[in-house]
C-alpha cells in the first residue's frame, strides 16, 4: 500500500481551501491537486518516486483530483476514445464528480438546455456571447454526484469543492473563459474541435443522462455509485468504530482509497497504514487478501477499481 504525494495545479479560478488541506504555501490560487496521476504533465509520487516508476502504467486507466474553485471554470468539453485516438494520439476523457462542500448558491453548468443547436450554439460562440445562459444550471450541495459523458458541455461553477475521478486523460477542449486574462493573455480557445465533439442529442442533454444523485453522504455503509468501462467508484460511510472488510483478489487495475473524512487505519495481510481526510492510498493490483478499514471516527471515503 502507498499513501500517495499528488500533483499540485496552480489555476486562475482556483481556491485558498487545497492550500490548508495540503498544508501548501502557495502564493497563487491551488485549483487542483491530481491525487492519482500517471500523466506526464502531472504526476502523483510515493517516497520521492514518481508513480509510473512504482507500477505498470497501463494498468491504471483512470486518474483522481480534487478540485477547489473561487471562480467559475471555462465552458468546456472532453472528446471521446475515437475522436482523442484519432486526432491527439491520446485517450478520450469521461468523467464524474462528488460535491464535497460548497458555498451558498453554488452549482455546476452541465449539458445545454431545450432546443440548443449545434448552428445556434457556434452562433453564439463567434459572436462571443456569455455562452451559461445554453447550458443547464445545476445548484449543488455536498453529496451530490453527476456523471459527465465524453461530448458533454460543462463548466464547474465557483465556491465548489468536489473530487473528480476520470479517464487519465489532459484532453479538455475550452470553448468560452468568461474574457479572462491570465498573465496579460486570454487562455487558448479550442473552439473548432469542441464542435466537433460537443454531443446536442435531446436525450444526451437531460438530467436522467448525468445519472445525478444527492445526500451520498447520509447513508451508512457501502454505495455503488458508478461502474464505468475503465473504473468503478464505491462510497463508504462508516461510523467510529465500524470495521469493513473486503475480499481482494488480483485484478487488472489497481484500487485507490481516498478518504474525505474522518481517520482510521488499512490493514492488508501483515501492511498497516494510518488515514486521514484528503488522503489517496494506492493497492497495487497485485496484491490480494482481506482488506480490513478500521474507523477511528465518523469516516467517508471512496474505493476507485
Amino acid at each position: 500500500m502507498m499513501k500517495l504525494r499528488p500533483h499540485i495545479v496552480c489555476k486562475i479560478w482556483g481556491g485558498k481551501l487545497l492550500s490548508s488541506l495540503k498544508k501548501i504555501d502557495s502564493k497563487e490560487p491551488i485549483g487542483e491537486s491530481w491525487e492519482l496521476s500517471i500523466l506526464p504533465e502531472g504526476e502523483s509520487s510515493f517516497m520521492g518516486k514518481k508513480l509510473s516508476t512504482l507500477i505498470d502504467s497501463t494498468r491504471l486507466p483512470y486518474l483522481i483530483k480534487f478540485i477547489d474553485t473561487s471562480d467559475t471554470l471555462s465552458v468546456q468539453v472532453h472528446p471521446d476514445e475515437f475522436y482523442a485516438s484519432q486526432n491527439e494520439n491520446a485517450k478520450g476523457k469521461t468523467e464524474c464528480w462528488l460535491i464535497l462542500e460548497a458555498g451558498e448558491g453554488a452549482g455546476i453548468y452541465l449539458g445545454f438546455i431545450e432546443g440548443v443547436t449545434k448552428e445556434k450554439f457556434e452562433k453564439a460562440i463567434r459572436a462571443r456571447e456569455d455562452l451559461t445562459p445554453y447550458l443547464r444550471f445545476y445548484p449543488v450541495k455536498k453529496g451530490d454526484f453527476f456523471y459527465v459523458p465524453a461530448g458533454s458541455v460543462h463548466a464547474i461553477g465557483k465556491n465548489v469543492f468536489l473530487a473528480e475521478v476520470q479517464e487519465s486523460s489532459g484532453i479538455t477542449y475550452r470553448v468560452w473563459d468568461f474574457n479572462r486574462l491570465e498573465k496579460g493573455k486570454p487562455r487558448e480557445l479550442h473552439i473548432d474541435k469542441a464542435l466537433d465533439v460537443l454531443n446536442f442529442a435531446p436525450e444526451a442533454n437531460e438530467a436522467m443522462y448525468f445519472r445525478a444523485r444527492e445526500d451520498l453522504f447520509s447513508y451508512n455503509g457501502e454505495q455503488e455509485i458508478l461502474t464505468e468501462k475503465l473504473f468503478k467508484l464505491d462510497l463508504i460511510n462508516l461510523v467510529p468504530n465500524e470495521v469493513l472488510e473486503k475480499n481482494l483478489l488480483k485484478s487488472e487495475r489497481p484500487i485507490s482509497f481516498v478518504c474525505f473524512e474522518g481517520k482510521g487505519l488499512l490493514r492488508l495481510k501483515e501492511n498497516e497504514l494510518f488515514f486521514e481526510s484528503y488522503e489517496t492510498i494506492l493497492i497495487p493490483a497485485e496484491d490480494e487478501g482481506t482488506l480490513e478499514i478500521f474507523a477511528h471516527e465518523k469516516v467517508s471515503f471512496i474505493l476507485v477499481s
